[in-house]
Parts: C-alpha cells; sequence; structure tokens
C-alpha cells in the first residue's frame, strides 16, 4: 500500500461524495462540508444527477476532470469494489467508507468481499478509513460529518471505533465549552487504525487532550508502546467497549472487533499512564476537567455542596471518589470569629449553611476564598447559586422559580440576578484555587405548575453555565462526578511527576 501517511489524508485539497443528493442519507456527508465551507473543492458524485446542491455532478469519479485527494463513499456495499478501482485510477490518497455490511456482519460473502477492497486498495494506494464509520470532523479543514456540530476548533482530539458514540461524545463535550481540533470515528479499521489516530494526535502540537473509545486493537503491542510515549506529554482518555461477556459478543457485530481480556487490558492502561473511564459521561466529565483545571496534584478538596443531608453525602462522595475533605483549619475559624460569624465554631468542611440564620451576609463564597486561599486546600468543589432555585444539583425545591428572590433570601444569594454576577464571585475563587462548579443539568422539568417560571429558570441555568465556559470553570451536574473527575486527573498528574 502507498506510504500516504494520515496527515497527508486528513488535509485534501478536494473531496469526491460518492453518493451525493440533495436530500435523505446522501445528502448527510455532502451537506455537512457544503455547511462548514470546506477549504478545497467539493465534487458530487452520483449518475442520477447532473448537479447536487446547485454543484456540477459526475457519474464516477473517474469522471472528475481534475484531481481528487478524497473520497466518501455513502454507496452500498456491492458497489465499493469498483469505487475502488475508479479511486486508484484516479490517484486518490483516501477514501473514508461509511459504506457498512461487511465483516460485521459475520457472513462469510461480506468477509470476503471487504478483503477484496483491502486488496484493491493496496494494490492502488489508496489508504482507508473504515469501513462503517461516520468519517472524520476536522473544523479547521471545514470538514465534518453531522452539519449541527461547531464550527470552532479546539484543542482536543477523539478517536472513536463507533459512529454513534462519537456523536454523543462531540456533542457533550462542546456543550460544556471544549472544542475540537480533530475527531475520526474509524470503524472496522481495516486500514487506518487506533494505533495510528493515536500517533498522529500525539505528533500535533495544537492537540493538548486526547480521547478514545476502543472496542477491540488490531496491534496491541504497537497501540501500548505509543500510548506509553503520548502520556509523557497529553493525558489520554479512554473508555473500551466489549469489557464484559455480553459487550464483547456486540463488538463483534458492531465493529467485526474481538475484545480483549478485561484484566490484560486494565494493565495496559494502568502500565501506560492513560486514563480509564466506564462511561461516556466519566469519559466527558474527565477530558472537560483536564481542559479547564491546571495539573493539580494535591488532593485536599474544600466543598459547598448543598445543606443538611446533601452535605453529608457530598463529603462521603468525595471520599469515595478518593479526594481528602480535609477538616476547616483553626486560622479559618478565628478568622470567621474576629468578623463576628455566629456559626465560626460550628461551620466545617463541606460547609453546611442550613442553620445560617443571624448570618445573612456571610455565606458559601465567603467561605470557599478563605478556604482557596489557605495552603491546607488544593482544589474547591462549590455549588452554584442560581437566584430562584431553592436547592443543589437534584434538588426539587424552589425559591419562586425563575422571577425575583423571595423575601428573606441572604444577600449572598442576591449578589446578582445577571449570570455574570452569580459567576463572579466563583471566578474570584478561582483565581486562588481551581474550582469545580455544580450545577443541575440544563433539561426543564415536565411536571412544574408554572411553565413560564419553569423556563426562565432554565434559561437562567444555561447563561450561567455559559458564563462559567467564558470564566474557564468546568461544570458538573453532581458532587460525584466532579469528584471523580477531579481525581483522575489528580492520578494522571501524579503519575506523570514520578
Amino acid at each position: 500500500m502507498a506510504e500516504h501517511s494520515l496527515e497527508e489524508v486528513l488535509h485534501p485539497r478536494s473531496i469526491a461524495v460518492v453518493g451525493a443528493s440533495d436530500e435523505g442519507r446522501g445528502s448527510q456527508f455532502f451537506g455537512a462540508l457544503v455547511e462548514f465551507g470546506f477549504k478545497g473543492i467539493l465534487y458530487p458524485v452520483n449518475p442520477k444527477y447532473s448537479e447536487v446542491m446547485k454543484i456540477k455532478a459526475y457519474p464516477t469519479v473517474k469522471d472528475i476532470p481534475d484531481p481528487v485527494d478524497f473520497v466518501i463513499s455513502a454507496a452500498p456495499a456491492p458497489q465499493v469494489p469498483q469505487i475502488m478501482r475508479d479511486c486508484a485510477q484516479k490517484g486518490v490518497k483516501g477514501i473514508h467508507l461509511f459504506t457498512a455490511r461487511f465483516s460485521e456482519t459475520g457472513r462469510e460473502d461480506a468477509i470476503e468481499l471487504e478483503k477484496e477492497i483491502l486488496r484493491i486498495a493496496k494494490e492502488g494506494g489508496v489508504r482507508i478509513i473504515g469501513p462503517n464509520c461516520l468519517g472524520v470532523y476536522y473544523p479547521k479543514m471545514g470538514m465534518a460529518f453531522q452539519p449541527q456540530f461547531p464550527k470552532e476548533s479546539g484543542s482536543i482530539a477523539l478517536a472513536s471505533q463507533s459512529g454513534q458514540a462519537s456523536g454523543e461524545i462531540i456533542n457533550k463535550t462542546t456543550q460544556r465549552g471544549a472544542y475540537f481540533n480533530k475527531a475520526v470515528s474509524y470503524g472496522n479499521a481495516i486500514d487506518f487504525n487506533e494505533c495510528d489516530f493515536l500517533e498522529h494526535f500525539g505528533d500535533d502540537p495544537e492537540i493538548k487532550i486526547v480521547m478514545m473509545y476502543i472496542e477491540g486493537l488490531k496491534n496491541g503491542s504497537r497501540f501500548f508502546s505509543i500510548l506509553r510515549e503520548v502520556t509523557k506529554t497529553k493525558p489520554v482518555v479512554i473508555i473500551k467497549g466489549g469489557r464484559g461477556q455480553a459487550g464483547t459478543r456486540a463488538t463483534a457485530s458492531h465493529t467485526a472487533s474481538l475484545a480483549g481480556a478485561t484484566e490484560v487490558w486494565n494493565t495496559m492502561i494502568s502500565q501506560s499512564g492513560a486514563v480509564s473511564v466506564s462511561s461516556i459521561d466519566e469519559l466527558v466529565d474527565v477530558a472537560i476537567s483536564f481542559h479547564y483545571l491546571p495539573p493539580i496534584t494535591g488532593r485536599r478538596a474544600g466543598v459547598a455542596a448543598g445543606a443538611g443531608g446533601a452535605t453529608v453525602l457530598a463529603a462521603d462522595q468525595c471520599e469515595e471518589a478518593g479526594l481528602d475533605v480535609a477538616p476547616l483549619p483553626q486560622e479559618i475559624r478565628e478568622e470567621l470569629r474576629s468578623q463576628g460569624v455566629q456559626i465560626w465554631d460550628w461551620i466545617s468542611n463541606p460547609a453546611d449553611f442550613s442553620i445560617n440564620m443571624g448570618d445573612e451576609n456571610f455565606g458559601p463564597a465567603e467561605l470557599l476564598k478563605m478556604m482557596a486561599m489557605h495552603p491546607d486546600f488544593d482544589l474547591i468543589i462549590a455549588s452554584i447559586n442560581i437566584p430562584g432555585w431553592g436547592g443543589p444539583p437534584g434538588s426539587r425545591g424552589r425559591r419562586g422559580g425563575g422571577g425575583p428572590p423571595m423575601r428573606g433570601m441572604p444577600p449572598w444569594a442576591m449578589l446578582s440576578l445577571t449570570p455574570e454576577g452569580i459567576v463572579k464571585q466563583y471566578s474570584q475563587i478561582n483565581d486562588y484555587k481551581p474550582v469545580l462548579g455544580l450545577i443541575s443539568d440544563r433539561s426543564p422539568s415536565p411536571d412544574v405548575d408554572d411553565r413560564e417560571q419553569e423556563d426562565e429558570r432554565w434559561k437562567t441555568v444555561c447563561e450561567v453555565t455559559a458564563e462559567l465556559v467564558k470564566q474557564g470553570i468546568p461544570f458538573y451536574p453532581t458532587v460525584s462526578r466532579a469528584a471523580s473527575a477531579a481525581n483522575k486527573v489528580i492520578d494522571y498528574y501524579q503519575r506523570r511527576e514520578r
């Protein structure tokens, strides 16, 4: 096979989309490239049409009069061998085969068809991404497989064997303010595989964090060698699909992968210095934490995550995740007493303000700032107080819906009703120690009496999270998810120091 590198393939000057159309499945890839403003020349290929989306169409790749660097195939599997021959004759460097129903089906004829495609590709010098995958999302080049993806370019990379998982990961990560430099869904990986993508991401100076969804490895020893090198300079966060018996069976029918023994996998990840996670939500939490947080190496957390029982549970969840919920230092207590705070000898860590009667000018933000300025704490986990909402993440309490604060609400909660003002107190804390914010998810509740107030409240939540992103503060829906992500970040930096 020609030695076209992944770097060459990912920087095409022209792309042809086989099976392009104005609507239906054939419009997905071509429409996304048009929407993203691909930097090169686009060629729709479909014998049924003279033009697609007002761009001249061609019956085959061979009929295109100018050079073609990259091809996306959305044609049925039986047509792919001829498409590959056309690509080889045309001098195409790489092809993304969205086309499925190959070896993942387990059928002998489909397996043989996949082998034939690979043979033609090797003889013709065409490199393959796929088959059975969604391909490349590269905002800087104007390449995407979904038109609704953000056009902003960032410092995160993703290699995902699953197309569905890649879309979910991209959406959840970008919703929390972190963007991708490149993301590749690579499917059956008959040519380019996880080793190639990881090596490429490791060499790219614009990429700071690597995310991976892997079902099976094509070359375990090569992968381990590359992984061990990349993690010396960049965090690599990996979720393994097919960890159990049912999952192992599912990987075979999904991407024709053979899932390895869990014990072997865990040992490899541990020895390589990569970060292992068990769900897509955790994958996103940890990547987001690496994106926003500095290199933390201490586990002593200052926490304000609710009141009453929520405080007790917050302490448990932080400790279970591996963090140290350090006692409140005596110096802080003495400072509180000197300021006339009546609960100076009662308040602790995690901070519980459920009986803060008579001290309405003193609240969580003030105490958290004291913790952040004290050398006994390494990080802060804090509920984000949104006026009009009477509880921590998970609480169903209300303080007047999304309207004005109720009479008697303490002044620290009324600091400002603007998103900027709400976040200001936390950004000030972030100047001293990294802050992990706690804020409920942004889906409006369907079972409320006042829909207008509920919609207004959730609008405020969305505006606050946007301001948190602007200030560089990561946010999470629960204490346990924040604490677990922080602990994995600390583990990585401690291992790298050693």
